[in-house]
């Protein structure tokens, strides 16, 4: 009855009966002949008890057999004064459901059984999580004992806590020999100082796991060469419990490695100790090898040589007729035989001169007798520089038009003012540059603008003479060179034409842009006399006729204060601008193809309000270079890019950041201290920070430079040559600066997927990179074929377009977290 009716006044036996029939607890009372004295309505419905009025029946007359079989032990203990918990589970009738019974005697004052107290606790969630826990124990102990690599885990201390078949096996100890000693006393002593210190970082929290090949010594004392993979699991304090160890033996990719290096090395030593030059190439007739004596006769060296056609390297040629030699290895591998000795012919040194040679030429078969290649034995012989010519016409001409880039244009400046000089003539100087060409860029996309800058430069190019030069500077800026006029209006009449060859539309993507240009002029020797100062007038008078409306062209004249004003204006603004903390620092992403994910952000310098550049770090970055702005906003973007990848650590995973540096910043007296600070200051470990330094600022600063740069590695920073293959021919200054990234410039990638030159030159870049241990970054990546042959030919860390542009810290951060939840819509996998 409900609880209101009972009165006020009910005694406490009362409520007892009340709450024990609606209480959802389980209990029962038997006396000694087994017969029941209560159940609780529970407890009838878990036993399946059907009949109502069970007072004073006996259990095994209301219960299943085989539940009063399991029981029924339980019972006439108790009943014998020993409280029981039963060890078994009384199961519900539909089987899902378990309870646990406890039998407790109920004993009088005079200390005998007057009858069995039974209560059933659900354990049923028990169950099936012990159910679960010894399945998951019983996959983890399989997948551990079974793995087909060694698989340990490891006390802190370098104690074994659990060891598998396969380790033991690789070890030569049984399981219980192995579990007595530690890793240190089984690790080859070269090599435990390396893993010790690694085991170090890990428990300092430095990194989550590390890799590494390491020499373990077998029962029977042979060396086991092994690579090891070793993370760390740690409690719910972040307290050290065990390393994983992932052990696999090695040993026998080792042994034919050293078998191949000496083999490798004897061909080396028999190859550098013969007096005669020899190549040799693959069935197609591509260079697989030269020896000293054929570099130095051919002017090639290997690095250059390997990977291009023979004909590039061996050319031949008749003394007398200068006509072409067939190459006899040609005859060679198509006959599958030896061709003797060619006489009376020259070759062709790489540098133009001839030398007299003698050779012969031979297949090399494999040992089913298969022609594999050819091999050609010389004397005297001569070289091209294909390769290197292609290199600097790389380096001195725009990628995108084909035009003479800025150092090509100055070197040819600097010709046609001491000609101009010496015929007592005059030169003009035009300085084109496209109106509005950022709003098109912004609209339409960089392919959109990269298509109208390539008709820009055919239409300018088509406007003027032969004799004349037309060259891109960069983005939307072209300068026009006449190395000879009569006077001033021989350079108007030509900026009249470029207007006018530009003022039909141009098709880009189905649309008709209408463009416009503004073009200072500045002639010699009228407004200067000197090819540098011709082209700063030039470029203060251009930046007159946008002021005066665009769409037109202006002379130089001294009034314009030789573009004083435009970098006088800026420079105003700029020291305004750090003020105001208008400068900021935007993030493009490294990624690592081959990974699939970010493994970096490049910071780049930006000035911009509401969203607007103010002016593009190619207009103020050289202001600050020339008015000493340059080392304060360096070291600013130094720190802010340092505690944006301490903060990167902390909220997501690390990641490298790299900081472009400047000659005059990283030339700087303070600077290696600025650097030391900085690190203190944000937090940041050294490791994730690197600097990017040009070509220029490694190879003209001399011992003090190298010496820096060997303090910089000191700290643990990483150093990157930016822009690489685009300064100097020579590679030999690498092997003398700690470089260790070399970014492959993007006038390289460009053209990679199908002009076979610029192939072939990022392939021996890459190559001779990781021939160096040095890492291989490619810059400038938009296309899907172009990562494609990148990571084809073992370059699988890129940037570019492809990947994400400059962005804010919150973009980047988001593309952080979408790539590590494995978002489909980031295009890094």
């Amino acid at each position: 009855m409900p609880a209101s009716a009972l009165p006020a006044n009910a005694s406490p036996s009362d409520w007892s009966a009340y709450l024990l029939e609606r209480a959802p607890a389980m209990i029962a009372y038997v006396d000694t002949s087994l017969c029941y004295r209560y159940a609780s309505p529970a407890y009838l419905a878990w036993m399946n008890i059907q009949e109502d009025d069970v007072v004073g029946r006996r259990i095994d007359e209301l219960i299943s057999p085989d539940l009063h079989a399991s029981i029924e032990p339980d019972l006439c203990a108790a009943l014998a004064g020993a409280p029981v918990v039963a060890d078994r589970a009384i199961a519900h009738e539909d089987g899902s459901r378990h309870a646990q019974a406890t039998f407790s005697p109920d004993i009088d004052a005079l200390g005998k059984v007057r009858g069995v107290a039974i209560l059933l606790a659900d354990i049923s969630s028990r169950r099936e999580l012990e159910a679960r826990l010894k399945e998951s124990e019983r996959r983890f102990f399989q997948a551990f004992r079974y793995a087909a690599i060694g698989m340990a885990l490891v006390l802190p201390d370098g104690r074994w806590l659990q060891v598998n078949d396969a380790l033991c096996a690789m070890l030569g100890y049984d399981e219980s020999e192995l579990m007595m000693r530690s890793f240190q006393e089984l690790t080859h002593p070269d090599d435990l100082a390396a893993d010790l210190a690694l085991v170090g970082k890990l428990l300092a929290g430095e990194s989550l796991s590390y890799h590494m090949e390491k020499r373990y010594l077998h029962r029977d004392g042979h060396v086991v060469h092994a690579q090891l993979s070793v993370s760390l699991v740690r409690d719910e304090h972040g307290e050290a419990l065990y390393f994983i160890s992932q052990v696999q033996d090695i040993s026998e990719r080792k042994a034919f490695e050293e078998a191949l290096f000496r083999e490798r090395e004897l061909a080396e030593v028999t190859l550098k100790s013969i007096g005669d030059a020899v190549i040799t190439t693959d069935p197609n007739l591509v260079v697989t090898s030269l020896n000293p004596i054929a570099e130095a006769m051919t002017g090639w060296s290997s690095h250059e040589a390997v990977g291009r056609p023979m004909d590039d390297i061996f050319q031949l040629r008749d003394p007398l007729t200068r006509r072409p030699i067939p190459n006899p290895l040609i005859m060679a591998v198509d006959k599958n035989s030896i061709v003797g000795l060619t006489t009376d012919a020259i070759l062709v040194h790489r540098n133009g001169f001839d030398s007299p040679i003698e050779d012969s030429a031979a297949p090399i078969h494999d040992h089913a007798g298969n022609v594999i290649g050819g091999v050609v034995v010389f004397h005297d012989v001569s070289e091209t520089r294909a390769l290197a010519l292609k290199m600097a016409h790389l380096a001195h001409h725009d990628t995108l038009t084909g035009l003479p880039n800025r150092a090509l244009l100055t070197s040819r400046m600097e010709f046609a003012v001491t000609v101009a000089a010496r015929r007592h003539q005059r030169a003009a100087l035009l300085f084109v540059d496209v109106d509005h060409f950022k709003q098109i860029n912004d609209t339409m996309g960089h392919a959109a603008g990269d298509v109208l800058l390539q008709e820009i430069a055919r239409r300018i190019r088509a406007s003027v003479r032969t004799d004349d030069t037309v060259s891109r500077l960069g983005g939307d800026e072209f300068v026009v060179l006449l190395p000879q006029i009569e006077g001033p209006s021989d350079a108007s009449a030509v900026a009249e034409k470029v207007l006018a060859a530009c003022s039909q539309a141009v098709g880009v993507d189905t649309s008709a842009l209408t463009i416009s240009f503004s073009i200072g002029i500045s002639v010699y020797p009228d407004d200067a006399i000197d090819a540098e100062s011709l082209l700063r007038n030039a470029d203060t008078a251009m930046y007159e006729a946008k002021m005066q409306g665009r769409n037109g062209y202006r002379f130089f004249n001294p009034h314009m204060n030789e573009r004083n004003s435009a970098r006088v204006r800026i420079e105003v603004e700029l020291r305004k601008a750090l003020a105001r903390n208008e400068l900021s620092l935007y993030y493009q992403p490294k990624v690592d193809v081959s990974l699939g994910t970010i493994v970096g952000a490049e910071a780049l310098l930006r000035w911009q309000v509401d969203g607007e550049d103010v002016y593009t770090p190619e207009q103020f970055i050289p202001v600050a270079e020339d008015c000493g702005l340059i080392v304060p906003i360096g070291e600013w973007a130094l720190r802010e890019a340092c505690g944006q990848a301490e903060a990167w650590t902390r909220l997501h995973r690390p990641l490298s950041v790299s900081v472009n540096v400047s000659a005059l910043q990283f030339q700087h007296t303070r600077f290696f201290e600025a650097l030391r600070g900085i690190l203190t200051e944000t937090g940041l470990h050294p490791t994730l920070l690197e600097l990017e330094l040009t070509e220029r600022t490694v190879m003209e600063g001399g011992d003090h430079i190298a010496n820096l740069l060997r303090k910089i590695k000191s700290l643990g920073v990483s150093l990157s040559l930016d822009d690489f293959g685009t300064g100097y021919c020579s590679l030999s200054y690498l092997k003398h600066f700690p470089i260790d990234t070399l970014k492959i410039d993007r006038a390289f990638i460009r053209d990679v997927a199908w002009d076979n030159d610029s192939a072939a030159i990022v392939s021996a870049i890459i190559t001779m990179g990781k021939g160096m241990n040095k890492h291989v970054l490619a810059e400038g990546v938009e296309s899907m074929e172009q990562a494609s042959f990148l990571d084809s030919v073992g370059c699988s860390q890129m940037q570019g377009f492809l990947f994400g542009k400059a962005m804010t810290v919150r973009d980047f951060e988001e593309r952080i977290s979408a790539v590590d939840t494995g978002d489909p819509r980031v295009p890094v996998d």
